[in-house]
């Protein structure tokens, strides 16, 4: 066999060769990303957000609510069921506790931070670890700092493992050194503890529950909680 028809035998199996193996793919390099900025879409599924959106009107909308909730025997039932979902962790009975009319508006302050909950955020709130930076602390003027499951829901526990009395459309409490205010034009029930002998009844606290009618049926709108300050 001469050269020239060796050289093109080997060119033929050279392009063969080329034709039946895969070409190697070099992964292009992926671009450096920054540490993200916390937000709550980053804690929740992607869907949500803070920001209320448009919501379906709610089948039966027209039916007429009772003429005030402190009348009306469904509202100690359900405040009942707002106690098991804090008590038990259920995030799906918070859920179909919350207003679907305006959300859940939640401060750990009388004066702090105020956070909007949608029903949709309210199934996430016993796990999720968004942290909001509810405010400064009353006398310390430390900030409070943490998710609804950390700094929020002890507290509720400890509320609703106490010996407490609801009061209707009326902000009890203990003594206090401030002026109590409800910043809301609707109706609420006050969760109620008078404190210990022990410690002058200076332990009391109160949790306030907003409770409004969408479609004839109760659902909190608002939680805000007062207790004694320096």
């Amino acid at each position: 066999m001469n050269t020239k028809m060796l050289s093109v035998i080997l060119i033929g199996f050279s392009l063969l060769a080329s034709c039946s193996a895969p070409t190697a793919q070099i992964p292009t390099p992926l671009p450096a990303t920054a540490t993200p900025t916390l937000s709550l879409s980053t804690q929740f599924p992607p869907s949500l957000t803070l920001t209320p959106g448009a919501l379906t009107p709610l089948p039966g909308a027209s039916v007429p609510a009772p003429a005030s909730i402190c009348s009306d025997p469904q509202v100690p039932a359900f405040i009942d069921s707002f106690k098991s979902a804090v008590l038990t962790s259920d995030g799906p009975l918070l859920s179909s506790l919350v207003s679907p009319a305006r959300g859940m508006d939640v401060a750990y302050f009388r004066d702090g931070t105020v956070i909007t909950y949608l029903p949709e955020h309210a199934k996430f709130l016993f796990e999720t670890t968004f942290e909001v930076d509810w405010g400064a602390e009353p006398g310390s003027g430390a900030q409070k700092t943490g998710s609804f499951h950390d700094v929020v829901v002890p507290e509720l526990v400890t509320a609703f493992n106490q010996p407490y009395t609801l009061h209707c459309n009326e902000l009890k409490h203990g003594g206090a050194t401030y002026e109590l205010e409800w910043p809301y034009e609707g109706e609420f029930y006050s969760v109620y503890f008078p404190g210990t002998e022990a410690n002058g009844n200076l332990d009391w606290h109160t949790w306030v529950m907003g409770i409004e009618y969408v479609a004839g049926k109760p659902y909190v709108y608002a939680l805000l909680q007062f207790f004694w300050e320096p």
